[in-house]
């Protein structure tokens, strides 16, 4: 599993989490051979364990945007002008919150969070989506990420 999968997996257990409300050590501890072989069939993203390597991304992402998911929220809000928070789909929100907290928190370069979040919005939402997630991460990248 590379990046762009451990990214995806951290999706997966972010948009459970719209849905369980656990908490971001919680979402860890479903990281188990037993959830994987679960899902194996229905996903290829489960069809390994996450590498040591990709360990501390995972961790520190999950854990992050769930502790922060208030502030990541109110960003959401500040640059979906004229759109509240529940009429955005939960996986734009998920999406959206990863993003911006890689790029501010994690300083995960601009273009690869934006272009991550934009192939998984198409893969899990719609192009629509995608346009909708591109514009609100290109007002927050232009405002609040330092280049």
């Amino acid at each position: 599993m590379n990046r762009r999968g451990a990214r995806e997996l951290v999706f997966h257990l972010l948009f459970s989490a719209e849905y369980t409300g656990k908490s971001g050590e919680e979402l860890l501890h479903e990281i188990t051979d037993e959830r994987f072989a679960s899902l194996r069939e229905e996903y290829d993203l489960y069809g390994e364990l996450p590498p040591e390597s990709q360990e501390d991304y995972i961790r520190e992402a999950v854990t992050g945007v769930t502790a922060h998911r208030d502030e990541l929220d109110e960003a959401i809000r500040k640059y979906a002008v004229g759109w509240n928070l529940s009429r955005i789909t939960a996986v734009s929100r998920c999406l959206l919150r990863l993003s911006m907290y890689e790029m501010r928190e994690m300083k995960i370069p601009v273009g690869a969070s934006v272009n991550e979040a934009l192939e998984l919005a198409k893969k899990y939402d719609s192009d629509e989506a995608a346009a909708f997630i591109n514009g609100i991460l290109g007002s927050f990248v232009k405002d609040e990420v330092q280049a």
